[in-house]
């Protein structure tokens, strides 16, 4: 299947690695020219030699910007953009809220989470969507989690920030629709990359166990009987990006192996 995205440009927030990182490899292998982007130079350096040992001819691009300063932010747009000609893609995959027992929670760690998950998002959405409105076409993809629409002990300030995330994209893909913008939400659950770990180490506190009997319990819990991989995480954000999903937007598709059976 032709999913149209050959020498398109896609601009991936966290690109250098987890979720982020396999969504650039899937591009990459679609033909898009990929820049991403990560407050860390060494990381984005590791993550590019990731992806040209997977495609040594792509066009990869790097740019290094703490993206919870709109400035930074705005000035990270200007240069990717003058430097790679307009975004046809968005993916948002930066920024993670630590994972944090109830008891040991305080109003810092929500402001904390807002930054670090909600604001990096907003502070490239919202120019990205207007540049691509004035243009007439474009797609977002926010990797959000499924932690914004059911609730966890240990995440509720990142949490918090993922239910914030899927509202203002609802709101945006209505805003933008008329203007050729599609804007979706992919949410993820615990998905197997470096950050899981902190997870399951919360986890564990929370419940006396060790951080290796947290990770067999939420295994169990899904009816798939494993946890997701970021290849496959990223494939559906691919697919949303794409033209083969031309009449998706405004979408939250939930990836949780069918753990939490619900309507959504």
């Amino acid at each position: 299947m032709d999913l149209g995205l050959q020498d398109k440009h896609v601009l991936i927030t966290g690109g250098s690695k987890g979720i982020g990182l396999a969504c650039a490899q899937a591009f990459l292998r679609e033909g898009a020219r990929v820049t991403i982007v990560s407050r860390d130079p060494a990381n984005l350096d590791n993550g590019r030699a990731a992806l040209l040992a997977q495609a040594p001819q792509a066009q990869v691009r790097t740019h290094a910007a703490d993206l919870r300063d709109a400035g930074q932010a705005l000035a990270m747009l200007d240069a990717v953009e003058a430097a790679g000609g307009p975004v046809d893609v968005l993916v948002n995959s930066a920024g993670a809220a630590r994972r944090t027992p109830p008891a040991d929670l305080d109003a810092q760690a929500f402001h904390d989470a807002m930054q670090a998950k909600y604001f990096s998002y907003v502070h490239v959405m919202e120019p990205v969507a207007r540049r691509m409105g004035a243009r007439g076409a474009g797609a977002i993809v926010n990797v959000v989690g499924s932690g914004g629409k059911f609730a966890s002990l240990v995440h509720m300030p990142g949490g918090a920030a993922n239910a914030a995330l899927m509202l203002v994209s609802s709101g945006m893909a209505a805003a933008y629709g008329p203007r050729g913008v599609r804007v979706n939400v992919v949410n993820p659950s615990q998905t197997l990359t470096d950050r899981l770990r902190l997870g399951m180490e919360a986890e564990a506190r929370l419940h006396g166990i060790t951080p290796e009997e947290a990770l067999r319990r939420a295994t169990e819990r899904v009816p798939l009987g494993r946890l997701a991989r970021p290849e496959e995480v990223a494939d559906v954000v691919v697919f949303l990006a794409s033209a083969r999903a031309s009449y998706v937007t405004g979408a939250s598709v939930v990836m949780d192996g069918a753990a939490t059976p619900t309507v959504a």
